[in-house]
């Protein structure tokens, strides 16, 4: 086991159990992985602090690599040599699961995805696991009886699968992203279009047809298509109607009112289509999508309504570690909008941010380690000031919008260089909104 987060820890005892011997490496001292963890390593795993050797490698039957832990940090010329392959926690986990599997991915909007379908199935079949990279480790559902599994799966998981097929692949939207880990965005969506890998023609895709990346790369997809799209009606997919999102499948044309939902934004119809297009192909009726479209309250730190101010709405968008985020954010408000950002820079270019904020925003306030850059690649679209916390941040936009404005802390960016994660950072925004004089 190569790294002991949350998942290479499960998988570390699934693998126990199984009767393996099992040797975890983590980078970190015990002490720490422990205090992580909440929790003790078991004597029966052997501890090493640091990196796997060639020599422990050419002893290796298996690597299971945590999704966190690039494959450059591996002894790979040994393991090849020794013909052992490397899975991660989403591999593993499958192999070992008795359902079927829909997988959810995207650079924006996966978490949403998955638990709005997970709600849809788990309304029909008894045994439902909805997890992966939104929270619990898919590894953890191993040996128990499932009719389904609803997984939410990142670019980091698709590096390392083998034998992965989902019945049911939702690929949300291609955009820039983590660039701090490959070389360029050709590599990015390769490895996200790898959800597709091992399809076969029983097998359903669902996929964007507004998204320039997706639908280039759809030729490859073995599977069949279910597009889904905002912008246009289809001859067979989901599509919006005016104020309806309508399923067509051959004969078959069911309509499902926009006004179910309860949650904010262009994004999230287009959400909503996806979960709809999938649920339909999963056999999960059309009143039971309804349902639960209707009782879907949206997620923690996602265009999340904190509080109104003298007349100002303040959301909470702390999830929004991308300029594609970014942008899907700005599309759902018509209000004029008062955008905080910034955070860690991962490399990423803010240029396509200049156009809808001159077109829909008042000002931004910058603020963390990305903070100057952003300045430089968005100067000349809006009044740009910039902030050393999170508080002065909200501080400053409160005063630069006016009534009937939205102030929407949307970073762009991960929250490492000031915070541990992203819903750390979205609860200090909420208390510091909340703080705000009436």
């Amino acid at each position: 086991m190569i790294g002991a987060g949350i998942s290479g820890f499960v998988s570390a005892l699934l693998l126990l159990r199984e009767g393996a011997r099992v040797t975890l490496f983590d980078e970190r001292p015990k002490e720490a992985v422990e205090r992580s963890l909440g929790h003790p390593v078991p004597p029966q795993i052997a501890f090493v602090h640091g990196r796997m050797t060639e020599k422990a490698a050419l002893e290796t039957a298996l690597v299971v690599l945590s999704p966190g832990v690039p494959r450059e940090k591996l002894p790979l010329p040994a393991l090849v040599r020794a013909g052992t392959p490397v899975w991660g926690e989403l591999e593993l986990g499958f192999r070992r699961f008795g359902g079927k599997v829909a997988a959810v991915t995207g650079t924006n909007g996966k978490s949403t995805v998955t638990t709005l379908l997970g709600d849809m199935a788990s309304r029909v079949f008894p045994r439902v696991f909805i997890g992966g990279n939104l929270g619990t480790p898919f590894a953890s559902a191993a040996g128990g009886s499932h009719d389904w599994a609803v997984v939410e799966v990142s670019s980091f998981q698709l590096e390392t699968i083998d034998a992965f097929r989902p019945s049911v692949a939702v690929l949300l939207n291609i955009t820039e992203d983590h660039r701090d880990r490959y070389p360029d965005f050709s590599t990015y969506a390769a490895t996200k279009m790898g959800i597709f890998r091992n399809q076969g023609p029983a097998d359903v895709a669902i996929v964007n047809a507004d998204d320039r990346e997706v639908s280039a790369r759809l030729r490859a997809v073995p599977s069949v298509r279910i597009p889904f799209s905002l912008s246009r009606p289809l001859v067979a997919g989901v599509f919006r109607d005016g104020e309806d999102m309508v399923y067509r499948d051959g004969s078959v044309e069911e309509r499902y009112k926009s006004s179910l939902l309860r949650v904010r934004g262009l994004q999230n119809v287009e959400n909503a289509m996806a979960a709809i297009g999938a649920a339909r192909r999963m056999g999960i009726p059309p009143d039971t999508v309804r349902e639960s479209l209707s009782a879907f309250a949206g997620l923690p730190h996602r265009v999340e309504f904190v509080r109104k101010v003298h007349g100002v709405s303040f959301f909470n968008d702390s999830k929004g570690t991308n300029v594609g985020a970014v942008l899907k954010c700005l599309e759902g408000f018509p209000e004029p909008v008062v955008l905080i950002a910034g955070g860690k820079d991962k490399g990423v270019d803010f240029r396509p941010l200049r156009d809808p904020l001159r077109r829909k925003a008042r000002a931004a306030i910058l603020l963390g380690e990305a903070r100057e850059r952003m300045k430089r690649e968005l100067a000349g679209s809006v009044p740009l000031l910039l902030a050393g916390s999170l508080d002065e941040a909200v501080r400053e936009a409160a005063e630069c919008a006016r009534e009937g404005d939205v102030v929407v802390f949307s970073p762009a960016c991960s929250s490492f260089d000031m915070f541990r994660n992203f819903e750390e950072r979205g609860e200090v925004f909420r208390e510091v909104v909340m703080r705000l004089p009436e």
